[in-house]
């Protein structure tokens, strides 16, 4: 495929480089499928130890070096790496819904949000600002400021193969940090194909080595990054087990940790919403990536007086999605990332069928024709309850739950009454109920939306969320504080030296 020959992929790729070279190595080797038509795209050999201590020792060294580049100068080759990124949007984009399963449309988007977060951390590098305050003793003058932390490590997930990373690296960049990105053993080729662009863009600006580490692997490599104490931050997106799992690691030696979790998100959908906008935002929300993203809704909180209403739009909706190639625009939704994903999605709709639920839009694994991938479902939709144990369980798959409520306290109980807390969304033209949404006995997410749905966060503002999907803050605001460390200065400019508590010493 021509994409890959652009992007400088290899049948057989290595698994560590250090920003200026590959290193050979001795791991396992991992196959990379595509859940489009179940096509092996290459291989890739997963880093062993010994790599891993070469690719830290690498990082070492870059951080000494990286970290005294002004940071509007780091902000200028972050400013090319967006250029490069530009001028690949296409193959990339293909690469990235090819390799993970997401339509094209939605592969173009998500390196369209690399682009955006370069042009976000170019501003930034010339605002990493700190404080100044007056001092309580005379002739001082006291202030704060940030410095770089050191080596960040990045894990990320597969529904998401290079717009996350982008997110760290690229604020930790300006920051003055160097990188080093496990990607998710599911999509090795998307972390390659970065890999290569961010090279280039390196070696024309003479950047040390070190600072852009990519290390491929299963598990045992995010555990050893987890553990590692020359690694002050990581960064690290997936599931909530994962997340306890490296939280509880980093945690035990008091590194940062920085987790984006899970999401069960909903929408709430007040008797007074614009119906068409609500279920078009629920549509989407519902279906997009094929209901792989951390913020995909997964439960819909309907006025009883709407509800049927609702629900027939949504059936109407349904039954005109078209499933298939995610490389062919006119279709919707592609497949899910693997045939593991497949028998999850198929277990959740047996539980909920258990539990009681009623499928109003059946779901069921698709065969035949374009489906030989054995990865392509129904999205479908159940009529549950709040209590259901298969509700309050994020399925990484396109299963939509309706539940009914009377008063608006109610729905933003049942809104806040599951273990996760990522993102969240009102529907309603009713400024009392948008406000009481709001408001701090409103939605307990880190995300909380009036009149769009749960998906499609903008690079301006901190993303992440709150209980089991972690606390972390990613992208926009002030997210760059985590990859630097705080510091208070006091300067003494008088004559004397007054002590605390007003000892005095003879001297």
């Amino acid at each position: 495929m021509k994409f890959l020959e652009q992007l400088g992929i290899e049948k057989t790729n290595q698994g560590i480089h250090t920003g200026h070279r590959w290193i050979e190595t001795k791991g396992e080797t991992i196959i990379s499928s595509s859940p489009v038509d179940g096509q092996e795209i290459g291989t890739v050999h997963a880093a062993d130890k010994a790599g891993y201590e070469t690719l830290i020792a690498k990082a070492k060294e870059g951080f000494l070096a990286w970290r005294q580049t002004p940071a509007p100068r780091r902000g200028e080759i972050v400013r090319q790496i967006g250029e490069a990124l530009r001028k690949n949007k296409e193959p990339l984009g293909q690469l990235v819904s090819y390799e993970m399963g997401k339509s094209l449309q939605e592969g173009l988007g998500e390196v369209q949000e690399m682009i955006d977060i370069c042009d976000f951390a170019v501003g930034l590098s010339r605002q990493l600002h700190g404080f100044t305050m007056h001092s309580e003793r005379p002739g001082h003058r006291m202030y704060e400021q940030y410095h770089p932390l050191g080596i960040v490590g990045i894990i990320s997930a597969f529904n998401f193969p290079v717009a996350v990373w982008s997110w760290n690296a690229m604020l930790a960049w300006v920051c003055g940090d160097v990188c080093i990105w496990k990607p998710s053993e599911k999509t090795p080729l998307c972390g390659i194909a970065c890999q290569n662009i961010v090279k280039e863009v390196f070696e024309k600006n003479n950047v040390p080595e070190g600072v852009s580490g990519l290390i491929i692997g299963g598990r045992d490599v995010g555990e050893w990054m987890a553990s590692d104490t020359n690694i002050p931050l990581i960064s690290a997106t997936g599931s909530t087990r994962m997340g306890k799992a490296v939280g509880a690691t980093v945690g035990a030696r008091l590194g940062k940790a920085l987790l984006e979790l899970g999401g069960n998100n909903a929408i709430i959908i007040s008797k007074d919403a614009d119906i068409d906008i609500a279920v078009l935002g629920a549509l989407f929300g519902a279906v997009g990536t094929a209901g792989q993203r951390c913020t995909t809704t997964r439960r819909l909180i309907i006025h009883e007086d709407i509800y049927e209403n609702v629900k027939n739009k949504l059936v109407a909706a349904y039954q005109q999605l078209k499933i298939g190639d995610p490389l062919n625009p006119e279709n919707h939704v592609g497949p899910l990332i693997d045939k593991d994903a497949v028998g999850m999605y198929e277990k959740a709709i047996e539980k909920c069928k258990a539990e009681g639920g009623r499928f109003v839009v059946e779901g069921g694994v698709l065969s035949g024709k374009g489906f030989e991938s054995g990865c392509y479902v129904k999205p479908c939709i159940a009529e549950a309850s709040p209590d259901f144990a298969i509700v309050q369980h994020e399925t990484f798959a396109p299963i939509l739950y309706l539940l009914k409520y009377k008063t608006m306290d109610e729905a933003i109980a049942i809104q806040n009454g599951v273990p996760q807390g990522l993102s969240s969304s009102i529907m309603t033209l009713n400024l009392r109920e948008a406000e009481q949404f709001l408001s701090h006995a409103g939605s307990d997410c880190g995300i909380a939306n009036v009149n769009i749905g749960t998906s499609g966060a903008e690079i301006g503002g901190a993303f992440g969320g709150e209980k089991e999907t972690g606390g972390g803050r990613e992208s926009g605001s002030d997210a760059w504080k985590i990859y630097m460390r705080r510091q208070t200065n006091t300067i003494n400019f008088s004559t004397s030296l007054p002590l605390a508590q007003g000892i005095k010493f003879d001297v």
